[in-house]
């Protein structure tokens, strides 16, 4: 009996994750004639046509969906089984690439701490930083990503998730606002200035309007940013009143006056998620120890 060709397991799973012949002619460095070619091996191979034209796009038939997960586990485990083993005490010799999907947020408070850190203990790692635009665990599932870090939810209930800190938002003005005077700040004082707020989607409203509607109280964002620093930006240099996560301050900004919040927010807790795939994995192991001690380290100094 012919063996069959394992290297189409790797061409398979790249297919099923871009569901497309030029994506995945990409994520492996092939051009898309060569890819196309080795569809057409692989569609003799199982029998099914995998992937069809739906309009402009080709969409997974049934049995290219019950693949997928097969196909990823079984990626993996080859890729694992050829990597040089790694022990928690050889972790000075681990070379190997790991990507982390998290908000800008963590990153700016964070990914100096890791790199230095990885630099320090394993200096054969490359971190690659990877914006998360959206709430998914399509990353994890296909191997995008090793390890997401965020707020749960909507991740999928085969997802492992650790809590990493609590957070809380806290507002944040210019040294010398009308805030910044050694006095309380109500809500009443909270709503009588304009507001910037980060978002990645452009929503001006969150928990903190709800906290004031109860109140009978409403402030006036005037405007949007998509991320955290641009908000510390617009503050700086104006007289709005920004909010950020108390994380985001972990260390003096300069400029900057933090101030806690005049009403009641729901509290966040942030974790470190990955797919269960590399529950056991040693580098991966470490690479989440790494994370949770630096995070906790970071907070309570």
């Amino acid at each position: 009996m012919d063996e069959p060709d394992l290297n189409l397991l790797i061409a398979l799973d790249a297919l099923l994750a871009e569901a497309s012949v030029a994506g995945a002619a990409r994520r492996l460095g092939l051009s898309a004639s060569a890819m196309s070619r080795t569809l057409t091996r692989l569609r003799a191979a199982t029998g099914d046509e995998l992937l069809v034209r739906a309009g402009r796009r080709m969409v997974p038939t049934p049995h290219a969906v019950a693949l997928r997960e097969v196909t990823r586990g079984l990626v993996e485990d080859a890729r694992r089984a050829l990597r040089p083993a790694v022990t928690e005490q050889d972790v000075a010799g681990l070379r190997r690439d790991f990507t982390l999907r998290a908000n800008d947020g963590f990153v700016e408070v964070f990914a100096a701490l890791l790199i230095a850190d990885a630099r320090r203990l394993a200096p054969g790692v490359r971190l690659h930083f990877a914006s998360k635009a959206e709430k998914t665990p399509m990353h994890l599932r296909e191997g995008l990503a090793d390890l997401e870090v965020g707020v749960v939810g909507g991740m999928g209930p085969e997802v492992r998730t650790q809590a990493l800190f609590r957070d809380r938002f806290v507002g944040v003005v210019r040294r010398g606002h009308p805030l910044d005077d050694g006095n309380p700040v109500t809500a009443g004082r909270y709503v009588a200035h304009g507001h910037v707020v980060a978002s990645r989607r452009g929503q001006a409203t969150g928990p903190v309007d709800t906290a004031l509607a109860v109140a009978g109280l409403e402030r006036e964002v005037v405007a949007v940013v998509p991320a955290f620093h641009a908000v510390l930006a617009v503050v700086r240099a104006s007289d709005l009143v920004g909010l950020v996560p108390a994380s985001f301050l972990a260390t003096p900004t300069e400029g900057i006056a933090v101030f806690e919040l005049p009403v009641v927010t729901p509290g966040i807790t942030v974790s470190q998620m990955w797919h269960p795939r590399l529950d056991n994995d040693p580098g991966h192991r470490w690479l989440r120890q790494r994370v949770l001690a630096l995070c906790r380290e970071h907070l309570r100094a």
